[in-house]
């Protein structure tokens, strides 16, 4: 399984997108604000998704 790095944009949790600001050694924190329906579903603007759960969807926003 590929780890994710900073940039590359996760999907995760039934569908939720996130853009990968740290990798961890477990896990990875995610930026939750680059949804377009973010404001909403209510909820916080960064959260931790272990490696285990998620996948990589875009290898980096820049690329």
């Amino acid at each position: 399984m590929a780890k994710a790095e900073v940039g590359n944009v996760i999907k995760f949790k039934g569908g939720l997108l996130g853009l990968v600001e740290k990798v961890n050694e477990n896990s990875v924190i995610v930026d939750l604000t680059i949804m377009d329906n973010f404001h909403s579903l209510d909820m916080e603007e960064k959260t931790v998704v272990n490696h285990k759960n998620y996948t990589i969807i875009h290898p980096s926003v820049n690329a």
